[in-house]
């Protein structure tokens, strides 16, 4: 891996050039309840070098065996166009760099690039280092100096530099002077604690970039690493990029440590549509989207519906007028074409929707319904009153596709439930072993089908599916990804009103249906069996037929 390392020099002769410096993989990984397999990083890796990132920040080669695996098989089958990046500290106090055996792994990862990280902040070098100020600056040169001699290029992290600079400038400027001596190539400024504002960061920013140009160094690139605990983080990458700084630090979907990184998401259009730098490839933000929501699947997260430029709600209109002006003009409500980033505009269909809203969604499902045609009134004003009695269909849209189609005429009875019947055996305090049986009509043939589940609604699932995979074996391939319910009504007590809402998969597409009743099960009933009849619905459906692949594709 050593000997690649030309991507940095092919491409710093474009104008306005950014660097999109991806730490997900490591600083991403810090996030409270993530935890990435080795097989978890090697998919994020390969779809961030898909995606066009520059620089990849593998991890810190010693630190725990599957960073030292994850550099021996990038070695063995390299990323096709990113650069892979070790991380470590600088060496220890007291010793050198060559002496110390915590920088041989990283050595040993075989990687051209290194980010070491040295302290900015005097406190830390006092309090946590346990060392002087000028040992720090020792720690800080000959470390990199020392990477530079086995051939390495390296990034300095200017770790807790924002609060460094703010308690003890003259020294926060001395650390960064060290790092230029041992041979830095970058000078990443870090908002480690995630405190500073962007107005700060401006003139800190500014102060750098002055600095260098005083020092001679007109070779030494400044960067930005930004986290979020005050709200600020895209913000204050942006602010650092309009006073020089040329690669940006981040995390795809803002994951990390406390609140989180700079969101990758954000910035790369932000930067790359709105101020016209260049990150990535044209073609490569159009697929931004989708390699959001693929990684939020490998690392087993919820996608954020309402990320901005990439969430599932980011080009969502709900208001009738909004949507009425959208039809016509898209830019009335939308400050950029979702497709740009690979997004899609959706049209929410809620009580507050008008005949706008209805005849737009029909559209995204390959129906043509004019505003004249008394079913499209008709539709409207079911929906008003099926969600005046809890039904939702904005985070349901394919009961609402199946509502639509009945209205229509043109919705298939694919089967027919008879009757269905649960019994729960509350064994144990962990269990809740229970026994259901359905009868189904399919074709004229009736069925009747028993089968065990761990809980209700486990159990009357596996029924239906054992019952119709007789006739639909894709079945089989469908799976039931989440479940939620809401109490509509809490006074009403045990009597209340349910509201289940059921996530299915068939291992490319998710849809979601809806179900509302006085009885939980009856409720889960519902969506259940929807879910499989939208299923079996979307098999003989091209992908252009079904907004649900524009909503939520793995």
């Amino acid at each position: 891996m050593v000997e690649n390392g030309t991507n940095y020099q092919r491409q710093t002769t474009m104008s306005k050039q950014l660097w999109i410096y991806d730490t997900t993989l490591r600083d991403g990984a810090q996030r409270e309840g993530l935890s990435l397999s080795l097989e978890d990083k090697l998919q994020i890796a390969r779809k961030l070098d898909q995606l066009g990132i520059p620089f990849i920040e593998g991890g810190w080669p010693g630190a725990n065996p599957k960073d030292v695996q994850l550099f021996w098989r990038l070695t063995e089958e390299p990323l096709s166009q990113a650069e892979i990046v070790a991380f470590c500290s600088t060496r220890r106090p007291h010793t050198t760099a060559a002496e110390d055996p915590s920088l041989k792994p990283i050595l040993s990862a075989g990687t051209i690039w290194i980010t070491t990280f040295g302290k900015s902040w005097d406190l830390h070098v006092t309090e946590s280092l346990k060392t002087s100020l000028e040992e720090n600056l020792a720690m800080i040169q000959d470390t990199i100096e020392f990477f530079r001699s086995q051939g390495r290029r390296v990034i300095y992290d200017a770790e807790h530099w924002f609060d460094g600079y703010k308690n003890n400038p003259e020294y926060a400027l001395e650390t960064l002077k060290a790092a230029v001596a041992g041979g830095a190539e970058w000078l990443v400024l870090c908002d480690t604690n995630g405190g500073t504002l962007p107005h700060e960061v401006t003139a800190i920013a500014k102060t750098v970039v002055t600095a260098l140009a005083n020092w001679g160094e007109t070779s030494v690139q400044v960067g930005i690493h930004t986290h979020n605990d005050s709200g600020t983080a895209v913000a204050n990458a942006l602010a650092a990029v309009m006073e020089g700084a040329t690669m940006i630090q981040g995390t795809i979907n803002g994951y990390g440590e406390r609140c989180g990184n700079a969101d990758l998401c954000t910035l790369i259009p932000n930067l790359q549509l709105k101020l016209g730098y260049s990150c990535i490839a044209n073609e490569h933000l159009s697929k931004l989207s989708e390699s959001s929501r693929f990684i939020s699947e490998v690392v087993n997260l919820a996608p954020d519906d309402h990320a901005p430029f990439v969430g599932l709600s980011a080009f969502a209109h709900k208001g009738g007028i909004h949507v009425s002006a959208v039809e016509r003009n898209p830019l009335t409500y939308e400050h950029i074409a979702p497709e740009e980033v690979g997004n899609k505009r959706r049209i929410v269909i809620s009580d507050q929707s008008g005949l706008s809203n209805v005849l737009a969604k029909a559209r995204n499902y390959g129906i043509n319904l004019e505003r004249d045609n008394p079913t499209s009134r008709q539709l409207l004003q079911q929906l008003k009153e099926l969600e005046n009695q809890g039904y939702q269909f904005e985070a349901a849209e394919a009961s609402f596709e199946l509502l639509m189609r009945s209205a229509l005429g043109t919705r298939k009875q694919w089967f027919e439930i008879r009757g269905f019947q649960v019994h729960c055996d509350k064994s144990s305090l962990a269990t809740c072993n229970s026994l259901a049986t359905v009868k189904v009509i399919v074709s004229d043939r009736e069925l009747l089908e028993v089968a065990e589940g761990n809980g209700p609604v486990s159990a009357l699932d596996a029924a239906l599916r054992k019952a119709l995979q007789n006739f639909y074996p894709e079945i089989a391939e469908f799976q039931l990804r989440d479940y939620k319910v809401r109490i509509l009504d809490g006074k009403a007590g045990t009597s209340a009103k349910t509201r289940v809402l059921v996530e299915s998969s068939n291992g490319h597409q998710r849809w979601t249906t809806v179900g509302v009743s006085t009885n939980i099960l009856d409720a889960s009933y519902q969506a259940v069996v929807e879910g499989l009849e939208y299923g079996l619905m979307l098999q003989q459906q091209t992908p252009s037929n079904s907004v649900i692949l524009a909503e939520s594709s793995l």
